[in-house]
């Protein structure tokens, strides 16, 4: 290279260096600078997004449709753009309260150019390859893009303000309202939130105390703000002294607790009552297959029917026995299936298992006869014991009577067993339709043996010879929707959400003395303000000053006696003062 092509050279990289080292100069060494706080509404960004992708998730996969979350994760399909995008959005999270709390807004800098490269990158370019939708038709995206460039001028606001000289406590505990104490108790209620915010603030913070002590200062916060809360309440609405108290406040708050209560301790019987009798789902079976054994043998029948032979019962019993039973179907629950009695399959038995079966039925007067097996789609039903055969002299296969073998009466419930409706029968099994069996032999036209197969028909009834009528009884499923709640049943619901809920409600109501000391405490104001110095000292540094506060907290709590003294209120202390 010349002379001349290097001080061109220099001069093009001096032209591109020197205006972006003044922009970042100004950024972060600006003459006047305001320090602001907008985490939490960055945070709040972030949740929404979260929210975004986790019912948006159908939008992040390839050729993927709207679907359910539930339903999803339950086939265990999770779209891998999803899983990215989830774990970005949850990095981006811990990533900015980390530099929050070191007030890092250098790093902050490089983070926020890093992301808004790399969300670009990902949003206009490798997301449409993945998904194979462009970015302008995938609404989801748009909306999350769109959130995220709120937290992009959010984010570039934070640095040019610069972050706060301190950070005492959580934003929610600013003041001492209903919609404060609201939102701070719902913070509390999300599982690991709370944990997770107090190790990393431990983590990202210079303290000398460890991380049992932080979370006894951060708990003993929060039972003061909880406290606090309730002493400005009281203010508000004083309750004169000797005053019963009102009609609508034990109506208003005592009912609605009454009704809650009582809504929880009937809530399975009354969801699993009316998902299936309001919004249940007719279930009608798409086979049915009947199976007849003869002992430990090779069936020797088993016929199926699909849907083109299963119809709606047209008439419907009207026996008052029946009734009771029928009355809890309606008449598009109830269909019939009308079997072929020629096996769908030949009796494939080998010489010497037959020779078996010959010897069986020679060596007993009466030998097993395996009962009905009734399958409808894949459920395998046995009415009950085994029936009995009875034989007498020489043996033949031929034709044979089997009185009570048959139940053509089937409740298909929703678990996984179908069984015979009793209650259709006056002495149940001896109530089963009598069938005849016959076996049917066929030469095969290639030579290689005769081809057996059993027939069987209803006995004595010639007008519906070789058909096995059935009529199926199915039980009402819960819709797709609520199925996720109604698969427990009435003993799982119970167990997994009263017995929880329970537990739950009971810690409001139980150990209540236990707690006296530290909850009725009439002026907690000294208290709180001993908890803001500890952050107020941590911020600026001074940790020796830390540590004696906290002792000193701790010996408030341990001393009955100086707790009395420091919480009393205002105008007893004063009188009490010589």
């Amino acid at each position: 290279l010349t002379k001349l092509d290097e001080n061109q050279i220099k001069e093009v990289f001096e032209s591109v260096y020197r205006p972006a080292h003044s922009f970042f100069q100004d950024i972060l060494h600006a003459e006047y600078r305001a320090a602001t706080d907008v985490y939490a509404l960055m945070f709040l960004t972030d949740v929404i997004d979260f929210i975004i992708i986790v019912f948006g998730f159908w939008a992040f996969g390839k050729h993927s449709a709207a679907a359910d979350i539930a339903s999803s994760l339950s086939e265990d399909q999770v779209p891998e753009a999803f899983l990215v995008m989830l774990l970005i959005q949850f990095s981006t999270m811990i990533i900015d309260r980390a530099l929050y709390l070191r007030k890092a807004v250098l790093g902050k800098l490089i983070f926020q150019v890093i992301l808004v490269f790399g969300i670009h990158l990902w949003m206009f370019f490798i997301l449409p390859a993945v998904t194979e939708r462009m970015f302008n038709q995938n609404f989801v995206a748009q909306l999350w893009y769109f959130v995220k460039c709120i937290y992009f001028g959010l984010s570039a606001y934070q640095i040019r303000c610069g972050y706060p000289t301190r950070i005492l406590g959580n934003f929610l505990t600013k003041k001492y309202n209903h919609l404060n104490l609201f939102l701070f108790q719902g913070f509390r209620l999300v599982p690991f939130l709370v944990e997770l915010r107090a190790v990393m603030d431990w983590v990202w913070t210079d303290t000398t105390l460890s991380l049992s002590n932080w979370m006894c200062v951060e708990d003993i916060y929060a039972n003061i703000f909880i406290i606090k809360c309730s002493r400005e309440t009281e203010k508000k609405y004083p309750q004169p002294k000797g005053q019963k108290k009102k009609k609508i406040v034990k109506y208003g708050m005592g009912g609605l607790i009454i009704f809650f209560l009582i809504c929880i301790i009937w809530f399975p019987l009354l969801f699993i009552s009316l998902v299936r009798s309001v919004v249940g789902v007719v279930n009608h079976p798409i086979d049915v297959t009947v199976t007849v054994k003869l002992g430990g043998y090779e069936p020797l029948f088993t016929m199926s029917v699909q849907q083109q032979s299963i119809q709606l019962l047209l008439s419907v019993l009207s026996s008052q026995k029946a009734m009771q039973f029928i009355t809890l179907y309606s008449p598009e629950d109830i269909v019939t299936a009308r079997i072929d009695g020629s096996s769908g399959s030949v009796w494939s038995i080998s010489p010497p298992s037959r020779q078996e079966v010959v010897k069986e039925l020679l060596g007993s007067p009466v030998s097993p006869l395996g009962g009905v097996s009734v399958s409808i789609g894949d459920v395998p039903v046995r009415p009950g014991p085994y029936q009995r055969w009875p034989l007498t002299g020489r043996v033949s296969l031929s034709l044979r009577l089997v009185p009570h073998m048959f139940p053509n009466y089937i409740r298909a419930p929703n678990g996984a067993e179908a069984k015979p409706v009793s209650q259709l029968y006056k002495e149940d099994e001896a109530d089963y339709m009598n069938l005849t069996l016959s076996l049917t032999s066929d030469r095969s036209l290639n030579g290689s043996g005769d081809r057996e197969w059993w027939d069987i028909a209803v006995a004595g009834c010639q007008s519906a010879r070789g058909v096995l009528p059935m009529v199926i009884f199915n039980d009402k499923v819960s819709p797709p929707s609520l199925g996720f709640l109604a698969g427990y049943g009435i003993m799982g619901l119970y167990l997994s959400v009263v017995l929880v809920i329970g537990k739950f409600v009971r810690g409001f109501f139980s150990e209540i003395s236990h707690s006296i000391m530290f909850e009725e405490l009439p002026c907690v104001d000294r208290i709180l303000k001993l908890c803001t110095d500890i952050f107020l000292v941590r911020e600026t540094g001074e940790l020796e000053l830390e540590e004696e506060l906290y002792s000193k907290l701790i010996f408030l709590y341990r001393s009955p006696e100086t707790m009395i003294k420091w919480t009393r209120d205002v105008q007893t202390r004063d009188a009490d003062r010589p």
